[in-house]
């Protein structure tokens, strides 16, 4: 299980996300791209085995291909020999909404058993602890992309029973309703991908543990998690990740450590 202590050849947390999502990205998917660890998996993704990986960034920047780290989602490199430059209304209306993402990012503060995040508030909404950003266009990217990569740290704080504020839908509201009964047309959260393991979506839309990461163990899991987490029959063993990626996020896409 990674820590944030760098160590030579052994992946922090952060660098067990990157890898490990960079891991469900495949040659010429077609990927809506958000910043800081999203950001740095698709990179790395073009660098290793997806090299015709098509970026598209919330800024309007379509088919980017930066020959660096971009620092945020308005940095220049993403103009630079990118297919297109449109508004971000194109990018929503012209590209998410007519189906054309296949894989979306997003994070949260919270995540409920069915997928629903958490990016508004902490606490009633009239009165919360803590406000938060908000949607931005998660709402939007959970609705309409066909794959929904989700990547956030695991604790029982944001790994929750209930979501204070569902603001992108998951597979399954509160109330009972599925997506299919709400015409959500995007497949919803297909993978969560934590510093311990990973999470895929039964029939009936709950999330199940189906991977560990190095170190972590079903115990430790259960312990971060805020419900009963379902456990699969057969667990795999990690994917994606390994000492080659971890030299190549350090050396070559991070080395100044921006999102690690």
């Amino acid at each position: 299980m990674g820590t944030d202590t760098l160590v030579p050849g052994v992946p922090t947390a952060s660098e067990m996300m990157a890898m490990r999502a960079a891991h469900e990205l495949h040659d010429r998917d077609v990927v809506f791209v958000g910043i800081g660890l999203p950001n740095l998996a698709c990179n790395l993704a073009r660098a290793t085995h997806a090299p015709q990986l098509f970026m598209i960034y919330e800024s309007g920047a379509v088919g980017a291909i930066p020959e660096r780290l971009p620092v945020s989602i308005g940095d220049p490199a993403l103009v630079t020999d990118s297919l297109q430059v449109t508004s971000q209304a194109d990018i929503f209306q012209l590209f998410l909404q007519r189906g054309l993402i296949e894989v979306g990012f997003l994070g949260g503060a919270q995540i409920d058993k069915f997928g629903n995040l958490n990016t508004t508030v902490i606490g009633p909404y009239a009165n919360p602890k803590v406000r938060l950003p908000g949607s931005g266009g998660a709402c939007e990217i959970a609705v309409h992309a066909r794959r929904l990569l989700v990547i956030m740290r695991m604790t029982k704080r944001s790994f929750v029973e209930t979501c204070d504020f569902i603001t992108s839908p998951g597979h399954r509201m509160p109330g009972g309703k599925s997506r299919k009964e709400l015409g959500l047309p995007g497949a919803g959260p297909t993978t969560v991908i934590t510093d311990q393991c990973v999470l895929e979506f039964g029939e009936d839309g709950e999330a199940v543990l189906v991977e560990l990461h190095p170190g972590a163990t079903v115990a430790s899991v259960k312990a971060a998690c805020g419900w009963d987490l379902k456990v699969a029959k057969e667990l795999r063993p990690s994917r994606g990740i390994d000492a080659s990626a971890t030299t190549l996020l350090r050396e070559k896409l991070d080395p100044k450590r921006l999102y690690l």
